[in-house]
């Protein structure tokens, strides 16, 4: 599939930097923080090279790819004590392989349904950007 030309995750460009701010490099993705943080923590894991389909990852690839989701998750749970973490991986309309890692709080947003994409209600300060970055950070 050779889709980089039009692939934000590929691209880096400013359709990315609308809606993510990179967290950091893992060992074969890149996590991201969802700039709408209605899901206080709310990440995406999004793969290296361009791939949309876990199928199209040989074994030791989606080994590591999924070492990155399972990373990603736990530094959100330590971060934030959620009640549940919800993982999601669509790309309909963007073909690039990512798993939305999605802290759900009981009595909150969506608890005990699927998590809205982007219900753009919470944008934050670019400080409390970097204290839940720093926060996610210190738990990967």
């Amino acid at each position: 599939m050779n889709n980089q030309n039009t692939c934000f995750y590929c691209e880096k460009d400013q359709r990315l930097k609308d809606l993510m701010i990179e967290v950091g490099q893992l060992d074969a993705s890149t996590i991201y923080l969802f700039k709408e943080q209605s899901y206080k923590g709310r990440c995406v894991v999004a793969y290296n090279k361009h791939v949309n389909e876990l199928f199209e990852l040989d074994d030791q690839e989606l080994e590591l790819f999924m070492k990155d989701v399972k990373k990603a998750a736990a530094a959100v749970q330590k971060a934030f004590s959620p009640n549940k973490i919800n993982y999601g991986a669509y790309s309909d309309k963007l073909p690039h392989l990512h798993f939305h890692i999605v802290p759900k709080y009981e009595e909150a947003l969506s608890w005990g349904s699927t998590f809205e994409m982007n219900p753009g209600k919470v944008y934050l300060s670019d400080e409390a950007y970097t204290e839940i970055i720093n926060a996610i950070k210190e738990n990967l």
